[in-house]
């Protein structure tokens, strides 16, 4: 017997952990058990075949929003190959409603309905027992039927459909380490690992299936400290929590940013999902001594509505997130990515505008727009009628328009979203954005005209290279403002890209001055090693950009700044850079005479 536990990720770097929980928990199974795992920009028909090569007699899928469709796909001329083979299905995207999920797949035998180690494990006993494929099975009872496994709904012979009864959640502490055996094939050298050491919230917002379960259940923090233990010795790239709240119980969160502080390898970075406000001195105190790139932090404000924060049965305090936002940002060693969510309850097209400057004034590492998804389960599916939200009848359920956002203002936000992820997030033109928000009405409304002169000069759905957005912003510029504004933006764009990297050919917009090109070649000569040499760059500016980029004044002055690519910041990949005095830059300009 073959047990094949399928996952279909978003992206190949990814891992599920719902596949490695199942075979870890499963022990005595373990021979029997394979796992599969794909991506969504995989062919259907390469996944199926590969499945098929493999013969499974038990083939089980775990089901998402992004994956069902190809899920289901792939099912259906699965069950044309094969029979025989017992199909199952677990997760999120099946578990709410299963009995509807099995009359809509008459493919599928059964679904795993919630936490699924214990069910998984009961199954893979009952179907070796069965079919009598394992003789030697020691545990599991022959007689036992499917109606005697708690948490399945399932279908009989004559094709009737049955649910059983809930299973009671376990003891978190009671799971096996998910990656052992997989850390010891060294399968995640390149990939994100999944990790969580909670399950539930004790918040209840409404969009989320996680408010459901109140109930949290925290995992032994000796057990914790063993498994990151495993990952900082294997020196994996990135381990990102999967708690839903990491910080809701604050000596479990302090614990563990402890340990990976007195256990760092230098290498593993780990990102957490935070409510900020929670956070108090202690903690804010630990976070300001770590490596810069230890970890990073996910902060969902999704709203600054208050009515609408209401409204989706959250709570936050909006200052002290700005507060706390603010005081790690100071430290200059944890990335900050906000998130904002549109389509929610009485926040509007305006409404929504103000959420983001109100966010942006945060100065995040990354702002994160993202569009309410109406999960099956979820509170906000009960209301949405009431609430006039419309949303997609397929995967990912996503919001179409609402009583208070119209379809047309949820297209404007779809190009706000964009210009923002290209031009604000990638952190490509932190210096130009930085000059050019002393000049424009709101940072919501710059990314809004940005985003209405791609559409209209036919810009969006094109690939762009990064020099070719650099020239598509300057365009925009000239459009839009006064020269002056423009020669200097000119010059940020100059600055922020060799502050990024000592580029082999320069831009258009960039012409080499001729007058200081044999004494830049000088200088860097003078530095020693032409391998010293190829890490330096020299480049005029005819305007003070460090006081334009800080307030906006604009000050004709010559500048030459040098650029370091040997002494990058850890956090932003930035090169250390330094402004020549007029001493030194007599001097440049003597040897060169000389």
């Amino acid at each position: 017997m073959k047990i094949l536990l399928t996952a279909i990720n978003a992206k190949y770097i990814h891992s599920n952990p719902a596949i490695y929980y199942l075979k870890s928990y499963a022990k005595e199974y373990r021979d029997y058990i394979e796992l599969a795992e794909y991506t969504i920009n995989q062919y259907t028909d390469d996944i199926l075949q590969s499945i098929y090569r493999k013969r499974p007699t038990m083939l089980a899928f775990s089901c998402y929003i992004w994956n069902i469709s190809m899920v289901e796909e792939i099912i259906r001329e699965y069950r044309k190959l094969d029979d025989s083979v017992k199909i199952w299905l677990g997760g999120p995207e099946v578990s709410y409603d299963p009995e509807e999920c099995l009359k809509r797949l008459p493919e599928i035998d059964g679904i795993m309905i919630g936490e699924g180690e214990a069910t998984f494990e009961e199954l893979a006993s009952y179907y070796l027992k069965q079919e009598d494929w394992n003789a030697d099975c020691k545990t599991g009872d022959v007689s036992k039927t499917l109606a005697d496994i708690e948490g399945i709904a399932y279908r009989r012979e004559n094709g009737e459909i049955n649910k059983s009864s809930a299973r009671e959640p376990m003891d978190f502490s009671r799971l096996p380490f998910l990656y052992k055996e997989a850390m010891e094939l060294s399968e995640f050298s390149n990939r994100i690992i999944y990790y969580e050491t909670s399950r539930g919230c004790p918040f209840s917002c409404s969009y989320c299936l996680s408010s459901i379960d109140k109930r949290v259940r925290f995992r032994d923090l000796d057990l914790v400290y063993q498994e990151l233990g495993l990952f900082l010795d294997k020196k994996v790239a990135q381990v990102k929590f999967i708690d839903r709240t990491f910080n809701c119980k604050k000596s479990h969160a302090m614990g563990i940013w402890q340990f990976i502080k007195e256990h760092d390898n230098g290498i593993t970075n780990f990102h957490f999902e935070i409510a900020a406000d929670i956070l108090d001195e202690e903690q804010l105190s630990l976070l300001e001594t770590l490596r810069p790139g230890l970890i990073q932090l996910e902060i969902g404000v999704q709203s600054t509505n208050d009515r609408t924060i209401g409204a989706i049965n959250r709570r936050m305090d909006l200052f002290k997130v700005s507060e706390n936002v603010d005081r790690i940002k100071k430290a200059d060693n944890i990335h900050q990515h906000l998130d904002l969510i549109a389509g929610l309850p009485f926040e509007d097209y305006t409404s929504f505008g103000t959420s983001f400057n109100e966010v942006y004034a945060m100065r995040p590492d990354q702002l994160q727009l993202g569009f309410l998804k109406v999960l099956k389960g979820s509170y906000m599916e009960e209301v949405s009628k009431e609430y006039g939200i419309v949303y997609k009848a397929k995967p990912p359920y996503e919001v179409l328009y609402t009583k208070w956002l119209s379809y047309d203002d949820v297209i404007r936000l779809k190009g706000v979203e964009e210009m923002t992820e290209v031009y604000y997030n990638s952190g490509q033109f932190k210096e130009t954005l930085a000059f050019i928000e002393h000049f424009i009405k709101s940072p919501f409304h710059f990314y809004e005209d940005l985003a209405k002169f791609y559409e209209t000069s036919g810009l969006f759905g094109l690939n762009h290279n990064r020099i070719r957005r650099y020239e598509i912003l300057l365009e925009y510029l000239i459009e839009r403002f006064d020269s002056k504004v423009v020669s200097v933006a000119k010059q940020m764009m100059i600055f922020d890209l060799y502050k990024r990297e000592r580029l082999k050919t320069r831009p258009s917009f960039a012409p080499y001055p001729e007058e200081y090109k044999k004494v830049f070649k000088a200088y860097l000569t003078s530095q020693g090693t032409n391998k010293k040499g190829e890490q330096l760059h020299l480049e005029h500016f005819d305007y003070d950009i460090i006081e334009a980029a800080s307030t906006g004044n604009i000050v004709e002055k010559d500048l030459i700044i040098k650029f370091d690519y040997q002494k990058k910041t850890i956090l932003h990949g930035e090169a250390e850079f330094t402004i020549l005095t007029q001493k030194e830059i007599e001097t440049m300009k003597c040897e060169e005479n000389i």
